[in-house]
């Protein structure tokens, strides 16, 4: 494996100053240098391993202890083959052997203010938003944790795109939705394909927002991207065509020019929540 700093150019295309690390450094390696895991053996993640895993991301911060934020793990197999069907078409997803949902949980805040005989006051937009922040806060530290001893994860943000088969699936009652899926178990490969991301100079800002020529920095980025982290397929051809050359933006720009999601918003208004 190269070198971190070889690591970093490549994922940002810059350099990073890591003069001063000493030991340290070696436990930011393994956050630095992660990639999402979509090729699993064919083997379950031990319960207590997997109950341990839990207790690491529900560590977590959480909005003011409200601690809205549950874990399914999907052990029974007709439900998990019935959950990824809904998750989409991609080959992987058929070969996943472990899966969990990560759930926003306003339902038990509610609970809590009956409990006491108060008003729930907060019955607004937030009280959704904050529910599904702290379930993704979990998800970021259950993949981190799970990498830590050796597992490979990821993210299934498409369980959204049916969102209330989903919620029927497992039986989610009123004010608790599903935010992202994750699949995650033993990598076939040893090393993870680094993603290649944005510049830093250009998502990391000082004291306010800045924005400098973002079609140069783009079509900085497309080209680098292009070249070392090619795309297998062009998205939609049959409405967009064939493109000369094919990079992050012109797929992004595919990709969000058709609807997706777009009954989300009624689904969550159906589990009871007040979205003004």
């Amino acid at each position: 494996m190269n070198s971190l700093s070889d690591q970093l150019q490549l994922r940002y295309g810059e350099e990073l100053d890591l003069n001063g690390l000493g030991a340290e450094a070696k436990s930011l390696e393994s956050m630095l240098e992660r990639g999402s895991c979509r090729l699993f053996q064919d083997r379950q993640v031990e319960p207590a391993l997997f109950r341990l895993l839990c207790a690491a991301a529900l560590a977590s911060p959480t909005k003011s202890d409200l601690q809205q934020r549950d874990i399914i793990i999907v052990r029974d197999e007709a439900i998990k083959e019935r959950l990824l069907q809904l998750a989409g078409t991609a080959e992987w997803l058929g070969k996943v052997p472990n899966i969990a949902v990560f759930c926003g949980n306003n339902r038990r805040q509610r609970q809590v203010h009956a409990l006491h005989g108060r008003p729930f006051a907060n019955d607004h937009l937030d009280a959704f938003f904050n529910a599904a922040v702290d379930a993704g806060i979990a998800l970021a530290a259950f993949v981190t944790a799970a990498e830590a001893v050796g597992l490979g994860c990821c993210p299934i943000s498409a369980i959204r795109n049916e969102a209330e088969k989903v919620s029927e699936l497992l039986a989610l009652p009123d004010h608790v939705f599903p935010v992202a899926g994750l699949a995650f178990g033993y990598p076939l490969r040893a090393t993870p394909t680094i993603s290649l991301r944005l510049p830093l100079s250009v998502t990391i800002h000082e004291d306010c927002y800045c924005e400098d020529e973002p079609a140069q920095v783009i079509a900085g980025y497309d080209t680098r991207r292009e070249v070392q982290q090619p795309y297998d397929r062009q998205r939609a051809t049959e409405i967009f065509g064939t493109a000369m050359t094919y990079g992050w933006s012109e797929d992004k720009s595919r990709q969000y020019s058709l609807p997706e999601r777009d009954a989300f918003g009624a689904f969550i208004r159906a589990k009871g929540f007040n979205l003004s």
